[in-house]
């Protein structure tokens, strides 16, 4: 496949499917061969954006959504990768990598490239990059209850009754000793006492119900990083230079 600088630039950031069409991931960058054809197409695939993973363009082809490489996504996912942004040319040992994973015939060493030299009247295209940021949720930690038994004293007093006994003495005056008898010996009343004591019983109640709740709290954290963008420069003899 044959791209155009126009048709090269134009194709970072967009989609790349394999041959049924699924998505794969999105186009990282374009690598060219000695002679600055488009050869390689490094793909990220959204794995932790670190790696970007290579895929050939001999048969690939641009269709409305992107770009069509002619493999399936486990075969793209799965080849050699590079550091994501990298402009290091392929070494040797990845470019034997690649060739033997796709089965292709090496070529050439490919470069890392922004597209080929453009034709003569053909506009130049200046690319930059948007820093993209974005969330991924991860384990901060595991919250969780935990219910243990403690032991405490408890002091508390409560109400006891008891019988005390005391002697009554009633004089029987003359008048009132004709009805009662008189007898001279040994005798003895009884009486039962009654006396209360502390009883100490425990009951277990319900007292509180417990859970785990959260609370979703956003907050703004800053993000440094550098990105880079490219600059035209033209370069006219002065004697072109138009007068304004």
């Amino acid at each position: 496949m044959k791209l155009s600088a126009q048709q090269a630039s134009s194709l970072y950031g967009q989609d790349v499917k394999d041959r049924s069409g699924s998505k794969i991931g999105s186009v990282g960058q374009i690598w060219t061969d000695a002679a600055g054809e488009p050869t390689w197409v490094s793909v990220k695939t959204g794995a932790m954006g670190r790696k970007e993973s290579m895929a050939p363009l001999d048969k690939a082809r641009i269709t409305d959504g992107g770009l069509a490489v002619d493999y399936d996504t486990s075969t793209v996912k799965n080849a050699p990768a590079v550091d994501a942004g990298t402009d290091e040319p392929l070494n040797t040992a990845q470019i034997e990598q690649l060739y033997a994973h796709y089965h292709l015939q090496p070529q050439g060493a490919p470069s890392a490239a922004r597209g080929r030299a453009p034709a003569a009247g053909e506009d130049l295209i200046r690319s930059e990059e948007r820093l993209r940021v974005g969330t991924e949720s991860q384990p901060a930690g595991t919250a969780r209850l935990r219910k243990y038994v403690v032991t405490e004293d408890v002091h508390t007093t409560v109400p006891v009754e008891h019988d005390e006994v005391y002697v009554e003495r009633e004089p029987i005056a003359a008048g009132d000793a004709r009805g009662v008898r008189a007898d001279i010996g040994e005798a003895e009343q009884e009486m039962t006492l009654r006396a209360e004591r502390p009883v100490v019983g425990k009951d277990t109640v319900p007292v509180e119900r417990v859970h785990l709740a959260k609370d979703e709290v956003v907050e703004q954290q800053p993000v440094d990083d550098q990105i880079r963008r490219e600059r035209i420069e033209a370069e006219i003899p002065e004697a072109s230079r138009r007068r304004r």
